[in-house]
């Protein structure tokens, strides 16, 4: 195995990111994609209802959640990050993922923002509903890199040594 590849499957600080082969961010990341989702339902759930109030004021919070959780997982994948060695496929992938999830979690910051402000009568307007759906699909891309740092390039998974150990027969 390259010396590179290696690198990146170590944690920088097992305590911070976990443990060889346990990484924190894959984890984490489940919070805010969770929450948001669930927000856009709440929100198209509001213009189906005669009494939209509790589902909008739902949805804020579920979008103030994911902010605060994907501000965990940043920090966790920013760490993450610093295990890739420079100039590679996979740091490259790695830099657009975060800046893709930065804008993402702006955008959610700012749509928590417009609604918190905008002293409605329990509606979702559509350009938060639009904000909403936007942020989302930038998110299924940023994740979609994200899986492929995982998966094609092995980012903070063990090496496939210690993979073979699951599939040993113990007779």
């Amino acid at each position: 195995m390259p010396t590179d590849m290696s690198q990146a499957k170590q944690p920088v600080s097992a305590m911070l990111t976990g443990p060889y082969g346990h990484p924190f961010h894959p984890m984490l990341v489940t919070v805010p994609i969770g929450a948001w989702v669930t927000s856009l339902v709440f929100d198209v759930g509001s213009c189906i209802v005669d009494d939209p109030a509790f589902l909008s004021r739902g949805a804020l919070w579920l979008i103030a959640v994911g902010v605060l959780g994907a501000l965990a997982a940043a920090t966790v994948g920013f760490l993450d990050l610093l295990s890739i060695p420079v100039g590679t496929a996979a740091q490259r992938t790695a830099l657009i993922h975060m800046s893709l999830m930065l804008v993402v979690t702006l955008a959610f910051a700012g749509n928590f923002w417009w609604r918190a402000t905008s002293g409605t009568d329990g509606t979702v307007g559509a350009g938060q509903l639009c904000l909403t759906v936007v942020s989302l699909i930038v998110l299924t891309v940023a994740g979609a890199l994200g899986g492929k740092l995982a998966y094609r390039y092995g980012v903070r998974v063990v090496d496939e040594a210690t993979q073979a150990e699951g599939f040993e027969r113990r007779d």
